[in-house]
């Protein structure tokens, strides 16, 4: 470490901090000791301080880069860990105003300090990045750039919502702040938030010849792209910017519902700093960065981050099991349509081999059709380069026989949901391809019944997918008895490999989060047959915090899904879990939802929900005759059962910790994330006032509102699901 004192260079190196000194430009790497990704905390703080005054006072240093020495990461964020131990506003004020203070000191550097940066940077990386005097970017595709806060319930806190603005303009520094998108090297370009992209062999040596011809004056910092130029007009006067706010706020309001009060506060952090300047804008910032760290919306999402966090490092095995996972490069997916289709499409972009087969070439081309279509489309969006698309084409192929499947280590089915079309679709495997597992994607098929019979029982699992396959995070792993601990550590390396989150259930009809939702569902249709109209028990749902209310989810699912599914659920649970009158007798006049444009709802040509179908009334006990029904008695019909239910599940054992269970339900059907999950939102609100609110629903409607036994206990104890 050129230039350093023995015992300064020491405690730099023990924050994971190095400084090399190349024609007069300090290099300064980051690579945090133990982690594999780089993160700011207060340890490292105070280090970079010590790095900065150094750079300062050496004369023979003229300027600095910062780069880091982490494989496709320069500084992913703040460390959550400390984020945690926020008790007070007043501490996260003051945690705002220390990583502030650090980044105003780099700011004002008058040596030009230049970032350098491959992979992530994110959060506070970013922020560091804003800091820099310029920024120096790879052109790989991991690398991007984001403020994703907004989805720890926080605002940028160390001068983000300041420095952005000034930097791309308000509309592009909205975009970003607001939604927490990543921006990728080329567009941080054209927005001016990088000056430069280079191959990521000539990023560090590029960054030092920018920081030396910075120092020398022959190069300036860059302010603003194409893109904010051409804004620039509207922002440009007082009236202009109110516009863009308002516009901005409307749009977090219509997104959120209100429900999350991060972009908000954001928002108005922006304000007070272009309406009053940088100084009282960085004290806004802190404070309502400090007042969000003890917001209960914050507390759940950090909690849920945590929680993610945790089950990535799973195994989904019992403990004391082990089980090693086979590697999966070869996949065979049967069956080609919606969700076949849908399964190879993540499948090949995840890097797999993939064999798509069907009965007919018809169904098959139209399967290979919908995965060239996904890709088509990132092509036009100009997330894939040409020879990315063709690269991930070339990994499909499509057959109507086994051909090309003895090899595959996984086979993935997607068939008809109908128990004897899947036995035999297993045997064919077990045939064409012995050495391969075999996984049923069924939503509600007892997985115990399609490995009756099979050769290795071990080698059968289920693997269920949501619908649609390319947007809906989760995967549910399903495993029985019989099921060996290889087979289930494969099939989870497989889904975590397509991205998805995973979660390992144990076999019954339903599993985990078609049964939550079954009540759910059943009791929206009873408030239909009793007189409540579509639209309010919707509105009901979505006021509590659910993406869309239930008869909009059964349109997006499937009409005809849900007519197979609901008898299976109310012969397995009885009364409590059966479909509704009314969802039986709207399955049965043919209404499939939004891909037949007929379901609950009207739809025009293009798909596009009109409203309530008047014609659906007449189908119901209550005829066509509608009456207002309060919207809490319509979310405590609702919601109440599916918390019951998740409980149920936890006490049966088809869930292995109330963590799986508040991921499930987050990802799977959208339980509202703010909330923390079916089991947090019970902790939150109390187990003794939802045994309370069960029994007296009980009361009314016998059998289907008794609470689970773990409720009642933990009711009479004050105990909670989590520590």
């Amino acid at each position: 470490m050129s230039g350093a004192a023995g015992g300064q260079a020491n405690a730099w190196e023990a924050a994971g901090l190095s400084l090399e000194v190349v024609d007069g430009v300090a290099v300064v790497t980051y690579d945090q000791p133990g982690a594999p990704v780089n993160t700011l905390n207060s340890r490292v703080g105070p280090q970079v301080e010590a790095v900065l005054a150094h750079v300062a006072a050496d004369p023979a240093i003229t300027a600095m880069v910062l780069a880091s020495a982490k494989p496709d990461c320069w500084i992913a964020g703040a460390d959550i860990e400390e984020l945690g131990g926020v008790t007070t506003a007043a501490q996260g004020e003051a945690l705002a105003r220390g990583g502030q203070a650090l980044l105003d000191r780099m700011a004002a550097m008058r040596k030009p300090v230049v970032a350098a940066i491959h992979g992530v940077a994110l959060g506070a990386g970013c922020e560091v990045a804003l800091a820099c005097h310029a920024r120096v970017v790879s052109d790989h595709p991991k690398t991007a750039i984001a403020l994703p806060e907004v989805q720890l319930g926080l605002l940028p806190g160390a001068g983000g919502t300041q420095r952005l603005p000034r930097l791309i303009g308000l509309q592009a520094a909205l975009g970003m702040i607001l939604t927490g998108r990543n921006v990728r090297a080329k567009e941080a370009v054209k927005l001016g938030l990088a000056d430069e992209m280079v191959h990521p062999a000539i990023l560090r040596d590029v960054a030092i010849r920018r920081a030396r011809a910075m120092a020398a004056g022959t190069v300036r910092p860059r302010r603003g792209g194409a893109r904010v130029r051409s804004a620039r007009w509207l922002e440009a006067t007082p009236v202009g910017r109110a516009l863009v706010f308002r516009q901005a706020r409307a749009s977090v309001l219509k997104k959120t519902g209100g429900h999350y009060p991060a972009p908000l506060e954001a928002l108005a952090a922006v304000r007070t700093g272009l309406a009053r300047g940088m100084v009282e804008g960085l004290r806004d910032e802190a404070r309502r960065f400090g007042a969000l760290t003890v917001d209960p919306v914050c507390k759940q999402l950090v909690a849920l981050f945590f929680a993610i966090n945790a089950n990535k490092k799973a195994t989904g095995l019992p403990e004391g099991t082990t089980g090693v996972a086979r590697p999966v490069r070869k996949l065979g997916v049967l069956g080609a349509g919606f969700m076949g289709a849908g399964i190879a499409t993540v499948a090949v972009q995840g890097g797999l081999l993939v064999r798509l087969k069907d009965a007919s070439a018809e169904r098959v081309a139209a399967g290979w059709r919908t995965v060239r279509d996904a890709f088509r489309e990132r092509l036009r969006r100009r997330k894939l380069t040409p020879a990315q698309y063709d690269d991930t084409m070339a990994r499909l192929s499509v057959a109507t026989d086994y051909a090309g499947f003895a090899n595959a280590e996984l086979v993935i089915e997607a068939v008809f949901e109908e128990l004897a079309v899947k036995q035999a679709v297993r045997r064919e495997v077990e045939a064409a391809a012995p050495g391969a597992i075999f996984a049923s994607n069924t939503s509600t098929i007892p997985i115990a019944d399609i490995a009756a019979g099979a050769a290795d029982p071990g080698k059968v699992i289920g693997m269920h997918f949501f619908s649609p396959v390319a947007k809906m995070p989760l995967l549910e792993v399903i495993v029985t008895p019989q099921t060996a601990p290889e087979t289930v550590a494969a099939a989870v390396s497989c889904g975590r490999q397509l991205g998805k989150t995973v979660i390992v259930v144990r076999d019954a009809p339903g599993f985990y989060v078609n049964r939550v939702l079954a009540p759910y569902l059943s009791e929206a249709g009873r408030l239909l047959d009793e007189g409540a109209a579509m639209d309010a028990v919707d509105r009901a749902c979505t006021v509590f915090g659910f993406p869309v209310g239930p008869f909009t989810l059964l349109d997006e699912v499937g009409l005809d899904v849900a007519g197979k599914a609901g008898p299976i659920m109310g012969a397995a649970y009885g009364e409590r879990l059966a479909p509704a009158e009314a969802l039986k007798r709207v399955v049965a006049d043919g209404r499939l939802g939004r891909k037949a444009k007929r379901g609950f709802y009207r739809y025009d040509a293009a798909g596009k929900r009109q409203g309530p179908d008047p014609a659906v009334y007449a189908l119901t006990a209550a005829g066509a005759a509608r009456r207002p029904v309060d919207a809490d008695e319509i979310r405590q019909r609702t919601i109440l059962p599916l918390l019951n239910e998740a409980v149920r599940c936890l006490e049966e054992g088809i869930i292995a910790s109330p963590r799986d269970g508040d991921i499930g339900a987050i990802f799977g059907i959208g339980f509202p994330p703010y909330r923390g999950g079916p089991f947090r939102y019970l902790d939150t609100v109390g187990a003794a006032a939802v045994v309370r609110d069960l029994e007296a629903l009980d009361a009314r409607f016998p059998g289907r509102f008794t609470p689970a036994a773990r409720l009642r206990a933990l009711a009479a104890s004050g105990g909670r699901f989590h520590p």
